[in-house]
């Protein structure tokens, strides 16, 4: 039974967005209904300039509002040591600890067969044309740690090392959980897989 047409296509939008099924949307539709006019324009504005003005960034895949990220910008970070990642949201969580002071490579995904993601739609070209032209010295694998994490993580080790004999392969330690997720871990657990980080091989 519909009892509004604009309350019904509300939820059903945000019952588009990833996590969030039909009674979290009604939940959501009706705190906005809740309101002030002038906080739903704020947060509809909000979305709006997200989409307009966030790009990613051309060097490490990050978002930013400019080509190049002020991670990327910032010369007082160690352009030597790039940590490798599968989404954007990751390095949030990683910078939030505080205290890795190099740079990030985003893939964009992880190897997945089954689903069809292979090498070639992920980032691996522009972070082997990194490694080749900034001198990088070792590259952190932060995949996820489950079957594909894992799966991308060798495939990256053995295409690095084999090309690259120079440059240093390591993988996070294991004090993120087997088969849990980066942004489900907190600042500490995060910290010390960084720190406590294995040479792959």
């Amino acid at each position: 039974m519909s009892y509004s047409k604009s309350f019904d296509r509300c939820v059903r939008e945000l019952s588009r967005l990833p996590g969030i099924g039909k009674k979290t949307a009604i939940r959501l539709s009706m705190h906005l209904l809740k309101m002030s006019m002038k906080d739903v324009e704020d947060l509809s504005s909000s979305i709006y300039n997200l989409k307009r003005d966030t790009r990613f960034c051309l060097k490490c895949g990050s978002i930013s509002d400019e080509d190049i990220c002020e991670i990327c910008l910032d010369k007082n970070r160690d352009n030597t040591v790039i940590c490798v990642v599968e989404e954007a949201k990751d390095i949030f969580l990683i910078e939030s600890s505080g205290k890795f002071g190099g740079l990030y490579h985003v893939l964009g995904g992880r190897l997945a067969p089954l689903d069809g993601i292979t090498p070639d739609d992920l980032r691996i070209g522009s972070l082997l044309k990194r490694i080749e032209e900034d001198g990088v010295k070792e590259i952190i694998l932060a995949t996820n740690p489950d079957v594909e994490g894992d799966t991308t993580a060798i495939y990256l080790y053995k295409l690095i090392s084999k090309r690259y004999n120079s440059v240093k392969v390591t993988r996070i330690a294991t004090g993120v959980p087997i088969g849990g997720y980066l942004e489900y871990v907190d600042e500490i657990t995060i910290l010390k897989s960084l720190e406590n980080r294995r040479e792959m091989g």
